[in-house]
């Protein structure tokens, strides 16, 4: 491959999958019991959601600088061309943190050819564009071709997005106590999706049943060519509403594929145990 891809620990793929496809990644931190984790190398998201449940409150913090400025000053000394693909520059400072480093290093090293982009995108939604990148970067694309389909793939990417339970909201300042309270008692699940790289909430809905009828009817109107396309899912420690809702997508939506996994150890920490998150293109 004449083009290195980079990505981050955000987008919630599996370790193997960066092995397996060369993929540089970059960890976030979790902080927990006093001790830095590399989300995704050194902590799994289970040990994270156990914490919760137990009334810890991890913290996060973006990739650190050092790590970029080392990879792409190997790049630039292997004189290797690259794209990185970066979290929502709205939901960390990772992505300008990067473009900072790399300003650095052209200064020594002008001729680094070095792309970096905001995916305005989260978990597997990010994911998505990255197992999409890898799979046209091996049918041969150029580099000019790979950073248009990946802007496109991020600017038609659609998130759907509920928590499990509204105090996990609360705790980071997404919604007041009163509302996380009011929430738990009448088994309210609240629906949001992501707006231009931000968490932005449509409504609330009563039930789980309802709340995966209402998922599968915005998808039917957001949507397009499912049975051409690859779904994502991402769960926060509860498969079986992820498998649930993947029957369901097959179902009714007849998608091509339909790939789940876990929401890493840095997104659960502000999500919590039992988020759930569907993520598809609205125009290929």
């Amino acid at each position: 491959m004449s083009v290195k891809l980079l990505a981050d620990s955000a987008c919630d793929l599996p370790l193997n999958f960066f092995k397996e496809n060369d993929v540089t990644l970059f960890p976030l931190k979790v902080h927990l019991n006093d001790t830095e984790y590399e989300d995704l190398v050194t902590i799994e998201p289970k040990k994270v959601y156990d914490a919760i449940r137990e009334g810890q409150v991890p913290k996060t913090s973006q990739v650190s600088p050092l790590l970029f400025e080392e990879a792409f000053t190997k790049m630039a000394e292997e004189n290797k061309d690259g794209i990185y693909i970066a979290f929502s520059s709205e939901l960390s400072g990772t992505y300008q943190t990067a473009v900072m480093i790399l300003e650095q290093v052209k200064e020594k090293y002008p001729d680094f050819n070095l792309t970096i982009i905001d995916s305005k995108a989260a978990s597997l939604g990010y994911g998505l564009i990255v197992m999409a990148a890898v799979n046209k970067m091996r049918s041969g694309a150029s580099k000019e071709e790979l950073v248009k389909d990946i802007k496109f793939r991020c600017e038609h990417l659609e998130s759907l997005f509920t928590v499990n339970d509204l105090e996990y909201l609360a705790k980071g300042g997404r919604v007041s106590r009163a509302s996380a309270f009011l929430g738990g008692l009448l088994n309210i699940k609240p629906l949001l999706h992501v707006e231009d790289g931000k968490l932005v909430p449509i409504e609330k809905l009563r039930g789980k049943k309802k709340l995966l009828r209402r998922i599968i009817e915005l998808m039917k109107e957001r949507g397009v060519s499912f049975e051409s396309q690859t779904v994502g899912i991402s769960h926060a420690d509860d498969e079986e509403t992820a498998i649930e809702m993947k029957t369901l997508i097959m179902n009714e939506l007849n998608a091509k594929e339909v790939y789940v996994t876990s929401i890493g150890s840095v997104i659960g920490s502000h999500t919590g145990p039992g988020s759930i998150a569907i993520f598809f293109q609205n125009k290929l």
